[in-house]
């Protein structure tokens, strides 16, 4: 008989992480035009301001990974989600650029720390025997979230609603999901043996190639889901752009039927090959649709849809795969390093996405930021297949 993985704590945890990420991705695709609008901000600076979270977030995940590993998870995990759920508040007030920097930058520290913390607890409490089935579905909930949060912002600014409105709708998400997750309950944890201070505690020294892969992976990512509304009105598709979003969802949500028992199954690498190859074609497809409507608009309404299900499923399927992957290369007292350095090497991509999809865009065209994104794709798959896999099959230790 398999193990039980749904359980009231796991419900729990599903809908905190899911109302945490929608309330941020919810605001996400507005901020470029809030900060345009509001504070006269330009491409660079745009670029600047988002990724400053991003790069706070990746700051304190090393230092998030050691504390979980070491302390209490819980309290340090509602915290987190605390004083993010709080900074939602603080946008309302801000009145200058340098303020709401400065917000942006303690909500990605708390970020950094709540999504670590989460991604272990969920771990904590589910069968070892389930785990890629169980990160799978957690994983949906935030993919989901970044999915119908970004389409849902979208159709409330193109509504006319208000930025106030918005950012309240992100706080209310927020504040039910802390209200979720402080109902959660974990495992006893006893005290461990605090080992010498060394550079593994914070890294997961051999998740590194692991790391790298993932990291030329979501740089692209990045690049889509701060700026594929803008790309879409940059080249005249004539579409509510909100729906990317939807397909993008979708495909993850039908991704998770298989890809998750193919990892409890043992085929990880093989299960983030498969993936590989569909972003890398999905990506190529998305900067050629600057061509394709010159041809056929239609058609290219098609495409540019086809591709956000195309990407749901590519990444969809390679989530929980890349998570189990990390957390397979680790010994269990050291699952919050193995979970900060899965996370950090997806957010110095997402940052790194933000920076040069603003800055190839501010000096070029969308079209020609996402080309870059597509060769770096190729990269990530030929480094996965030749380096990676290999080295995951020595060094595995379940």
């Amino acid at each position: 008989m398999k193990d039980k993985l749904i359980t009231p704590s796991y419900c729990f945890i599903l809908a905190a992480n899911f109302l945490l990420y929608f309330g941020f991705w919810l605001m996400m695709p507005v901020l470029p035009f809030y900060l345009t609008e509001v504070f006269g901000a330009d491409k660079f600076t745009m670029g600047l301001v988002l990724s400053c979270y991003t790069i706070a977030a990746l700051c304190i995940r090393p230092f998030s990974g050691y504390l979980l590993d070491t302390f209490a998870r819980k309290p340090l995990y509602l915290l987190a989600y605390f004083i993010f759920t709080s900074i939602f508040g603080g946008y309302l007030l801000a009145g200058t650029l340098t303020l709401f920097i400065a917000l942006r930058i303690v909500h990605g520290v708390s970020f950094g720390m709540v999504t670590v913390g989460g991604n272990t607890v969920v771990i904590d409490i589910m069968p070892s025997s389930r785990r890629g089935e169980g990160l799978g579905y957690y994983g949906l909930a935030n993919n989901i979230a970044m999915s119908i949060g970004p389409m849902t912002g979208l159709f409330l600014h193109d509504a006319g609603i208000g930025y106030t409105w918005i950012f309240c709708a992100s706080l209310g998400s927020c504040l039910a999901g802390f209200c979720c997750a402080t109902l959660v309950k974990t495992p006893y944890k006893p005290p461990v043996k605090r080992d010498p201070i060394s550079l593994d505690r914070f890294i997961l020294l051999k998740g590194l190639p692991a790391g790298a892969s993932l990291l030329l992976l979501s740089i692209p990512y990045g690049m889509t889901t701060n700026y594929v509304a803008m790309y879409a009105r940059q080249i005249e598709i004539d579409a509510s752009t909100g729906f990317f979003f939807t397909f993008m969802a979708l495909g993850m949500a039908v991704s998770r039927l298989f890809s998750g028992r193919l990892v409890d199954r043992g085929k990880i690498t093989q299960v983030i090959s498969a993936g590989l190859v569909l972003v890398v074609f999905s990506f190529f497809l998305l900067a050629a649709c600057v061509y394709i409507i010159q041809w056929d608009s239609h058609a290219c309404t098609v495409v540019f849809f086809t591709i956000a299900l195309l990407l749901g499923i590519g990444f969809g399927t390679m989530f929980p795969a890349y998570n189990t992957l990390f957390v397979n290369l680790a010994p269990n007292s050291q699952r919050g390093t193995a979970t900060s350095t899965y996370l950090t090497s997806w957010d110095v991509g997402i940052g790194i996405g933000m920076l040069t999809g603003g800055y190839i865009a501010e000096i070029s065209t969308f079209d020609k930021a996402y080309l870059f994104g597509a060769c770096l794709t190729v990269v990530s798959m030929l480094y996965f297949n030749l380096k990676v896999a290999p080295h995951y099959h020595q060094n595995k230790l379940r």
